[in-house]
């Protein structure tokens, strides 16, 4: 099998001809991978990547370190402008009931989607599937995916009986990646769509990008076989454009997008608050954040740099600037806005943006120990130094673009719970489990539900003790029925079969360890 002096032509103008040093080493079918792999290359749009970031990675890779970019950005970046901005906890009740009701008009018309950036696997989490498929362990055994489906599900029930309507449908599109898409549509399948009608979810795959060594020249995987990543999530522009989402969504009349991250186990879907605060600013694009726990948290702040806006990353700024107050009698940080993956965007700002800006997006690096074939043509599985860069684009990097922008600020421990790290004090799935079960009592005692005095020690020990289905409730609704009830642990709420009255599971008897005190559990869990 010959090679066609057209792919080698073409090797040798992108100056990626060494991806045949080792041809004649390879069998029939390992040549057939290679020149596919090879085919499926976009060599101009991965040099003009490498061209648009050699600079930024030769400086640090020499050693030398980039001391004017801090400075810069701190000296022209600004808070978001107060009529930009809202708050959950600053707005009036009556302010977030209008939010709240055009937001749920907005679903009962069909007009909200949500859209899911679930590329990632499960990896650091210490498993081998996409993370949406996770079980942090609550009683139900609940993966995140499913959590998800059902707030989709309570969500367009409430925007039907506040309308007085059956037809609200809210599509849900699911960016994957190529070592998340066969697994999560199985699993989807496998299932049932976990009772969501199959047509109304639409997976669609990110693209990838080869991986590139310091001098921009592609690695091997096997000596037949290209290195690939995916291009980050601001690879869902591109996606949005190619796989003809953008046109999927016009013909079902959908005006609004809800983009968030798939690891959040306290995310509103479609939130009618939010919807509807985007509506009342009129914004093309906005973002929710939270307040950032300490001046120093390792996360983005969304800010106004010159006449634009767009995430500073933590890294960027000094740290005299994140410990700036807003006034010296003032505890309130002046950059406090924490990026937390959770975007609402117009369908008419995505499209300009897929046909406008798309390439504009920088690509952003990630320095890794790729395994690879090295320059002995030895596969090298577990690198101990850092032999190559993935190129990343970030799907905050549209703002610059928007010409309405909004950000509305919520609290951390209604609606932020991300889970990222298999062990620690952070972002567990431990920590997931009890913001979740937290939040459950939370609505439970602002339904009047009298509880246990220290469950919330129970939570912090024992774990497994409050859990209320999002068919039941999707932010602390439907539960008036319980106002006066003297509730037992442990305490389970889930919604059976489709009936209108919400079941109560507890057990009869409930064992504690850690020295805490077993406590009698009535059958149905409520005393009169």
């Amino acid at each position: 099998m010959e090679i066609d002096s057209a792919v080698r032509q073409r090797l040798t103008n992108a100056n990626q001809i060494h991806l045949l040093a080792y041809w004649s080493e390879l069998n029939d079918e390992q040549r057939q991978i290679l020149l596919r792999d090879i085919n499926e290359v976009d060599f101009e749009r991965v040099n003009q990547a490498y061209d648009a970031i050699k600079q930024e990675l030769l400086t640090e890779t020499n050693g030398q370190t980039k001391t004017e970019t801090p400075q810069v950005i701190d000296d022209i970046m600004e808070p978001i402008p107060d009529h930009m901005a809202g708050s959950i906890n600053e707005a009036s009740k009556e302010q977030l009931d209008t939010y709240r009701q055009q937001g749920l008009k907005a679903v009962s018309e069909s007009n909200v989607c949500v859209l899911l950036l679930a590329g990632g696997q499960g990896t650091r989490l210490g498993v081998d599937y996409p993370k949406g498929m996770f079980d942090v362990d609550l009683p139900s055994k609940k993966s995140l995916y499913q959590i998800q489906a059902e707030r989709i599900r309570r969500l367009e029930q409430l925007a039907n009986e506040q309308y007085n309507t059956h037809n609200a449908t809210i599509t849900w599109f699911i960016l994957t990646s190529e070592h998340t898409q066969e697994q999560t549509e199985k699993y989807f399948r496998s299932h049932n769509c976990f009772g969501l009608k199959r047509e109304n979810i639409i997976f669609f795959e990110q693209h990838t990008l080869p991986a590139l060594d310091l001098q921009g020249k592609i690695l091997l995987e096997e000596k037949y076989k290209l290195t690939k990543a995916a291009d980050g999530n601001g690879g869902l522009y591109r996606a949005l454009k190619t796989r003809g989402v953008l046109d999927e969504m016009k013909k079902r009349h959908i005006k609004y997008v809800h983009v968030y991250g798939v690891d959040n186990i306290l995310v509103r879907l479609a939130d009618p608050i939010f919807i509807g605060f985007c509506l009342e600013k009129n914004a093309d694009c906005a973002a929710k954040v939270v307040k950032k726990t300490i001046p120093t948290e390792a996360v983005g702040v969304i800010c106004k740099v010159g006449e634009r806006f767009q995430v500073v990353e933590y890294s960027e700024i000094l740290e005299q600037t994140a410990h700036r107050k807003k006034s010296d009698n003032s505890d309130e940080l002046v950059f406090n806005a924490g990026n937390i993956c959770n975007h609402f965007f117009t369908v008419d700002f995505l499209q300009d943006v897929c046909q406008k800006h798309e390439n504009e997006l920088r690509y952003h690096i990630a320095k890794k120990k790729i395994p690879a074939i090295d320059n002995n043509g030895v596969h090298v599985s577990k690198p101990t130094q850092i032999n190559g860069i993935k190129l990343e684009k970030f799907v905050f990097d549209v703002f610059p673009f928007s010409k309405t922008f909004a950000v509305w600020e919520v609290c951390r421990e209604d609606e932020f719970s991300p889970l990222k790290n298999s062990s620690g004090a952070k972002d567990t799935a431990i920590t997931c489990r009890r913001d979740l079960m937290l939040q459950h009592v939370r609505w439970l005692q602002q339904s009047g539900a009298h509880l246990p005095s220290d469950i919330e020690k129970h939570i912090e020990t024992v774990g497994k003790t409050c859990e209320i289905s999002p068919l039941v409730s999707y932010a602390g609704e439907n539960l008036e029925y319980l106002k006066g009830q003297k509730l037992e642990l442990p305490i389970s709420i889930d919604k059976k079969n489709d009936k209108q009255e919400p079941d109560i599971d507890l057990p009869k008897k409930l064992t504690l360890t850690n020295g805490i005190k077993p406590i009698s559990i009535q059958t149905n869990g409520i005393h009169h």
